[in-house]
C-alpha cells in the first residue's frame, strides 16, 4: 500500500449561493481579554470569512477561539490574548449567511450508500487495527520527508525497556519532530537511563530495587544540580532513552507540569498558560500528531489542533491519532470536539514497538 495526500476541495461559493453574501460583521473588543457579544467561536474545520467582498480562509483555526480580522487577513486568537479594540468577527451561524462559512467536507466523506444497519461501527478493544497500523507506517514514512510529526506522550511510554528503545529508534531515524509531555514522562525516561529503573522498578524485569523509590527524585535532583536536561545528557550520566536521543538530535520537547509534579525538572513549565503557548508553537508546525497514554495532554493538544494545515499555500489534512488502553480515554477526546481523531485502543508500549518495526524494520 502507498500513501498519497487527499486533494482538498475548497467550497464553491457561487454554487452555494454565497457569491453576494454580506461581509462578516466586526466589532471591537471592549477591553483586553473580553470579546463582543455574539462573537463567533472557531472550530477545528477550515473556516472562511467574507472580508471586503471576498472569502478568506483562516489558515490556523482551532477550537474555542475568536477570529480577529484586520487588513483583509484572519487571525485566530485565544480569548485571553484578545486586546482592546481588536476587530472580532461576530455571528452564530456557519452557513455563510453572516459572512462566516465552516467547511466540513473539504477532504471528502467516507461511506455513504451503504446499509443502514451494520455491526461494529464503533472503535473499541474489539476493533481490527491491522489496516490502521499499515496506514500509520506509510503515513510516517511520507511525513518524515514531507511533513512534521509531533508525539504526545504519557509516562507509560517510558516504563518499559522495549518501548523506550523503540521510541529512541524513531527519534534517531527522523520520525519525531517534537514531543509534548509532562514532568513524569521526562523524569522516568531519564531515571531509566540514569539508574535503570522507572519509579524504582527495573524497566525490563519490573522488579523493585532497594530504595528504588528514591531513584526518580535523585534523578530530578541531579538534573537540577546540573541545570538542564541538556547538561545532564552532556555529562554522560544518562546514556540512552527518549530525551537522550531528542537532545542528541536537537528534537524540541515541551514539558508542561501539573500540581502533583515532583521537583520538577528545570525545563518543565509551571505556568500553565506559558506552557500552552509553547505547546501551540510546536503544534502549529505539525502535520501529523500521535497521542499516547496521556489523557489531559491529549485533550489539550486536540483542542488546539485543526483538521487541516496550510503548507506552501496548499490545504492538506492534519492527521491526528489517539492511542490508549482505555476506551474512555480515547473517546473523551472525541467528546471534547476533536471529531477528526482516529482512535486506537491498545497498550501503548506494544504500539510503539509495532510502529518501530513497521517503519524501521527489526534492527
Amino acid at each position: 500500500m502507498s500513501f498519497t495526500l487527499p486533494v482538498y476541495q475548497p467550497p464553491d461559493f457561487a454554487a452555494l449561493g454565497l457569491g453576494d453574501a454580506p461581509d462578516v460583521k466586526l466589532l471591537p473588543a471592549e477591553r483586553d481579554g473580553v470579546v463582543p457579544e455574539q462573537y463567533h467561536a472557531t472550530t477545528m474545520f477550515p473556516e472562511y470569512f467574507r472580508l471586503n467582498g471576498r472569502w478568506v480562509l483562516a489558515e490556523e483555526s482551532r477550537m474555542d477561539c475568536v477570529a480577529v480580522c484586520r487588513d483583509g487577513a484572519v487571525s485566530i486568537v485565544e480569548f485571553r490574548n484578545v486586546k482592546k479594540g481588536d476587530p472580532v468577527a461576530v455571528g452564530r451561524t456557519e452557513d455563510g449567511g453572516e459572512g462566516i462559512y465552516v467547511h466540513t467536507g473539504g477532504f471528502g466523506e467516507e461511506g455513504g450508500g451503504g446499509e443502514t444497519f451494520s455491526f461494529r461501527q464503533g472503535r473499541s478493544r474489539e476493533t481490527a487495527y491491522s489496516m490502521d497500523y499499515d496506514s500509520i507506517y506509510e503515513l510516517l514514512k511520507h511525513e518524515r520527508d514531507h511533513g512534521n510529526i509531533i508525539w504526545v506522550m504519557g509516562p507509560a511510554c517510558a516504563f518499559d525497556a522495549d518501548a523506550r528503545s523503540a521510541f529512541a529508534a524513531l527519534v534517531r531515524e527522523g520520525f519525531v519532530d517534537g514531543i509534548l509531555a509532562g514532568n513524569a514522562l521526562a523524569t522516568h525516561d531519564l531515571e531509566a537511563g540514569y539508574r535503570g529503573t522507572a519509579l524504582g522498578q527495573d524497566v525490563y524485569t519490573q522488579r523493585s530495587v532497594p530504595n528504588g523509590h528514591y531513584n526518580h527524585i535523585d534523578t530530578i535532583n541531579e538534573v537540577r544540580r546540573l541545570g538542564s536536561i541538556q547538561a545532564f545528557v552532556d555529562s554522560g550520566e544518562v546514556r540512552d532513552g527518549i530525551l537522550y536521543e531528542c537532545v542528541k538530535k536537537s528534537v524540541p520537547f515541551v514539558l508542561v507540569g501539573s500540581v502533583r509534579d515532583d521537583g520538577p525538572l528545570p525545563e518543565v513549565y509551571g505556568n500553565v498558560y506559558e506552557g500552552q503557548n509553547a505547546m501551540r508553537d510546536l503544534v502549529r508546525k505539525a502535520t501529523t500528531i500521535i497521542c499516547m497514554a496521556s489523557t489531559l495532554h491529549t485533550v489539550a493538544t486536540g483542542n488546539m489542533t485543526p483538521c487541516y494545515r496550510v503548507v506552501n499555500g496548499s490545504v492538506r489534512p492534519l492527521y491526528f491519532y489517539s492511542v490508549d488502553i482505555s476506551e474512555f480515554a480515547v473517546n473523551k477526546l472525541r467528546d471534547r470536539g476533536s471529531l477528526s481523531v482516529k482512535t486506537i485502543v491498545t497498550n501503548v508500549q506494544d504500539f510503539i514497538v509495532n510502529v518501530r518495526k513497521g517503519v524501521c524494520g527489526d534492527a
